[in-house]
């Protein structure tokens, strides 16, 4: 399950996210990831991230969806590189290369079938940035794109490919350069943490919430079967949906079969959430309460037509924390007079060192902080 590309030998034993709430970083000694220092430091409110907009590209210079003109300026910039700089010198003992996480709404995410792919990386990229160009709302062919081969079948081959606008990805390094460090790999969020789940055949489904987005993926024996994004107010908009899907069976374009069920589960969702508490609605207006319950109930439906079970249970990454999550899986189930599923950490205390053993504990830095660093470490 490695899930994201390496820039080096071996990705950086330093690991940085970057969120719209704060920055986050740790260190790590080997592969097992066990995090033997963490630190971070809050971002001021209104602090904007670098990012794609299709729309604003759009409707700047009425390009086609393969502009790049919607690259938001970063507001705040010293300010984050102060962040940065901060978190990592605390955390870093030796060297200065670093494995930057970023958020999923700075990239794009899809799982393709392929008939086949040629052997070798340097002539298969092409083929799926190929495929990648009638799918992404940014120019394929000058977006950072990385690809790995999840599962062969007897129908052929089963791709996860992450695609990124350069303008993005020169933005993000920039901004760890001038903090003092360098970029040895950039990995989007909920990729990252997933890199730190044990493989296993229990599939997984696990949900990455925080202020901008929420992410819901399920994982099983290493396979990436469903992930799918949710923009979480603000100017991105509340409730803009980006669905990847494996495909069903392997065909010249990704099979949409999946994706209009899941579109039509969520237009049904959308009915009940009228039927939620208010005090549900009331006390989770500012974090998207509504749709992040709606986004796991989505997941959850994937997962159990997919696999014909129900998840036993769900494991939480991202600053809205396993107890926020319970709570709002709570109100949605009693809502619907559904069951509640369990819902844990993803990050354990197990996977503390000394140095790091603060986190989780009140006053110290949440656990569901440290998903995304910890499984970028863990290789």
């Amino acid at each position: 399950m490695e899930f994201l590309p390496r820039s080096l030998g071996t990705r950086p034993r330093l690991a940085c996210e970057v969120r719209a709430d704060g920055v986050v970083a740790a260190r790590a000694e080997d592969a097992t990831a066990v995090l033997q220092a963490v630190a971070r430091v809050r971002l001021t409110e209104g602090i904007v991230l670098p990012q794609f907009h299709p729309d604003e590209a759009v409707a700047e210079n009425g390009a086609g969806p393969g502009s790049v003109a919607g690259v938001r300026e970063t507001a705040g910039r010293g300010v984050l590189v102060g962040a940065l700089r901060t978190a990592l010198e605390q955390v870093g003992q030796r060297g200065r290369d670093v494995t930057l996480v970023v958020p999923d709404a700075a990239v794009r995410v899809l799982l393709l079938d392929f008939d086949a792919l040629p052997a070798k990386a340097a002539e298969a990229l092409p083929v799926v940035r190929f495929r990648l160009k009638k799918l992404l709302p940014f120019d394929a062919d000058g977006a950072a794109v990385s690809y790995q081969v999840m599962a062969t079948t007897r129908a052929g081959l089963q791709v996860l490919a992450v695609a990124m606008p350069r303008e993005v990805q020169a933005e993000y390094e920039s901004l760890v350069r001038e903090a003092g460090f360098e970029p040895g790999a950039v990995l989007p969020s909920t990729l990252a943490a997933l890199a730190g789940l044990a493989e296993g055949e229990t599939p997984m489904l696990v949900v990455n919430a925080g202020l901008e987005a929420v992410t819901t993926a399920i994982v099983k024996s290493g396979v990436l079967l469903l992930h799918r994004t949710v923009d979480l107010g603000g100017e991105a908009g509340a409730g803009a949906v980006r669905v990847e899907v494996a495909a069903v069976a392997a065909v010249e374009e990704p099979a949409d079969i999946s994706i209009a069920a899941i579109a039509a589960r969520l237009k049904a969702l959308d009915a009940r959430a009228a039927m939620q508490p208010a005090a549900a609605a009331e006390r989770g207006a500012d974090a998207g309460w509504n749709e992040v319950g709606q986004a796991v109930s989505v997941a959850t439906a994937y997962f159990e037509d997919t696999l014909e079970t129900a998840p036993t249970v769900v494991l939480s990454a991202g600053p809205l924390g396993a107890e926020a999550l319970t709570a709002v899986l709570g109100e949605l189930s009693a809502g619907m007079g559904a069951k509640t599923v369990a819902v844990q950490e993803m990050v354990s205390r197990q996977m503390l060192g000394e140095g790091a053993a603060s986190a989780g504990l009140y006053g110290g830095i949440p656990l569901g902080w440290l998903a995304g660093v910890r499984g970028a470490l863990a290789n």
